[in-house]
């Protein structure tokens, strides 16, 4: 009785934020009892809405990584970004799932926030699209006899086994919803129109445009979505139940909603997502400004351009639709030449938190459905923490971290330190690399990958692992290391400080290797740094044998130097499998690469956890 008493209790605080859902089903349920006509017009919206989701499940699913690819080419010059942006807008009729894989590739360090912005310019372009489709084709032809061959072919192509069909499927099933809703919404409003006039209700002047306008926000963040809107404001003007007037302040409020949708998705990305949906706000608030201050000089513009275009002056829906674009490219206009001032004020007022030991930089669980930019992120979060093992590891072998990622010489490497600690590696494990590691894997097994993409993730996986293992080397590693260092025998002294300086070597060579763009001339320093590895091998260039027969060192002794000096070649192969992975930005072609071992351990094998000597 306690237990279900404190969950009610617990449940309480829930129901405020309900209600706002548990009023919009009331008012639907209203609408659906009190007329048909209504009715027509709410599941119109309703199968829009699910057209558009579908469309796009489609689209992200058909394209794979090509979005991806795209995006990643497109933005080394700012037109560039502006026309993928537009184009991707326009064909997947999705500004959303532009706005998703743009703030995927800002969290992943793939593009600056000047290229993001340009994309989204782009993507506010190309939303433009939707109401010339809708206000053209869209109201001079049935096009609900379209939506039922696309919606039967794409019922079969789902149920087909093939990926690629049933991503068509998703595609004809998605623009086949969309035709069905908007060709409900256009019966909906003539219906309705026959019982009630809402254009009665028209607001003229100054108070008009600023109710409409509101209308218009508030219409896009109920549907969280700016082309929803458009339609249903396209459709109700062709019906003849809104002004002109009225529709171009509701397009207006629109432009403004969809910041709204914006904003709420930048909560769940980091500091580079909120920053984009920030100059997404500050553009569509001062396009919308701009536009209802010289709203009456816009549509003259709108009158004169429509002459010429041979549109119709009671041609209302294409007179909006060109409005809509008018404003929006005013817009761009207006704010290209403040992209760099913008940026430096978002950096300003939208700083970088300060992150919690175990918190990630790069990966977020937005991106999650975008497996390229999920996997950079990765690879990124992966040097993140590598950083994390170097420092470590650096302690064991009591080196200063700061020391060897300056220019070090090998007597430098070689001297040892005044006084020898024993850093405790559990709790510097526990506390700094393994909440971030366990971040990782999680985040890795629930990306969705294939082909080329699902190699890499094994790549990284595998990357992740060795890190961990070289920790624990260090651990077993530093019980002997330490006690040897203060050896009385010279010659074990020496083979330990031997040990030591070749990890710190390896360590300053990897945080080189780490700072050089060129990934031929990083992988060629792997490969170099690799045969370092196999020529201080103490057992195979026969150097443990030679002390052993000149009695240099005691059996004991031998046996644990062996163990110790596997341990220091399993630190190092470890870290070199993971540099190998993630001191190169990751190949985008489709062929394996061939170049790396997805699963692959150190060549030699770890000392027996019996081992004597230890």
């Amino acid at each position: 009785m306690i237990m279900a008493g404190s969950r009610c209790v617990e449940s309480l605080p829930l129901l405020p934020r309900q209600l706002p859902f548990v009023a919009a089903l009331g008012l639907l349920a209203y609408v659906f009892w009190a007329s048909a006509a209504l009715t027509g017009i709410a599941a119109g919206v309703a199968i829009f809405l699910f057209g558009m989701m579908t469309l796009e499940r489609g689209f992200k699913a058909l394209t794979g990584g090509v979005l991806e690819m795209l995006l990643r080419r497109s933005t080394d010059r700012f037109w560039k970004g502006l026309t993928f942006g537009a184009a991707t807008t326009a064909l997947t009729q999705s500004s959303s799932l532009v706005s998703v894989i743009t703030i995927s590739f800002l969290s992943a360090g793939l593009l600056t926030l000047g290229q993001g912005i340009g994309v989204i310019f782009g993507a506010n372009l190309g939303t433009t699209t939707g109401a010339w489709l809708m206000a053209g084709p869209g109201m001079r032809f049935n096009i609900g006899l379209w939506a039922l061959p696309m919606l039967t072919f794409g019922v079969v192509f789902v149920l087909a086994r093939s990926d690629n069909f049933r991503s068509v499927g998703w595609v004809l099933a998605g623009v086949g919803f969309l035709f069905l809703g908007i060709q409900w919404m256009k019966e909906g409003f003539e219906a309705f129109h026959q019982a009630v006039d809402l254009s009665r209700y028209a607001v003229g002047g100054l108070a008009g445009m600023i109710i409409y306008t509101l209308a218009g926000v508030t219409a896009t963040v109920i549907m969280q979505s700016s082309h929803a809107a458009l339609i249903v404001t396209i459709t109700a003007l062709s019906a003849g139940q809104i002004t002109y007037e009225n529709a171009l302040a509701i397009s207006i409020g629109a432009n403004i909603g969809t910041t709204v949708t914006a904003l709420i998705a930048a909560f769940a990305a980091n500091v580079e997502g909120r920053r984009l949906a920030g100059a997404h706000l500050v553009f569509n608030l001062t396009t919308a400004a701009v536009a209802l201050v010289f709203i009456g000089q816009f549509m003259l513009a709108v009158d004169w351009l429509s002459q010429r275009m041979g549109i119709a002056p009671d041609s209302y829906a294409l007179r909006l639709a060109l409005f809509h674009t008018m404003f929006n490219i005013t817009g761009i206009a207006i704010m290209v030449p403040l992209i760099p001032r913008m940026v430096l004020l978002l950096e300003r007022f939208l700083r970088s938190p300060r992150l919690v030991v175990s918190q990630p930089r790069f990966i977020n669980p937005t991106m999650t459905g975008l497996p390229g930019a999920a996997l950079e992120a990765v690879r990124r979060e992966l040097l993140r923490l590598f950083r994390r093992v170097f420092s470590l590891i650096a302690q064991v072998l009591n080196f200063d971290t700061r020391e060897l990622q300056q220019q070090v010489d090998d007597e430098r490497l070689r001297r040892l330190p005044v006084r020898i600690e024993a850093p405790n590696v559990d709790d510097i494990y526990n506390t700094r690399v393994k909440p971030l590691h366990g971040l990782i894997v999680d985040f890795l097994a629930h990306v969705p990958v294939q082909n080329k993409r699902a190699e890499q993730a094994a790549q990284l996986r595998a990357a992740c692992r060795h890190l961990v293992e070289a920790v624990k080397d260090a651990k077993h590693l530093q019980k002997n290391l330490v006690r040897h260092l203060r050896s009385s025998n010279p010659a074990l002294r020496g083979e330990y400080a031997a040990i030591r300086a070749g990890l710190g070597r390896l360590l300053h060579q990897l945080d080189e290797l780490l700072n050089i763009d060129d990934p031929e001339t990083a992988g060629a320093g792997i490969d170099a740094l690799e045969s370092q590895v196999d020529a201080g091998d103490i057992v195979r260039t026969g150097r443990l044998d030679e002390l052993i027969r000149e009695r240099r060192i005691s059996s004991e002794n031998a046996t644990s130097l062996m163990n110790d000096s596997a341990y220091a070649n399993r630190i190092a192969r470890n870290l070199l499998a993971m540099a190998r992975v993630t001191f190169r930005p990751l190949s985008t072609e489709d062929e394996p690469s061939g170049d790396t071992v997805l699963d692959g351990q150190p060549a030699s094998e770890p000392p027996e956890p019996g081992a004597t000597g230890h």
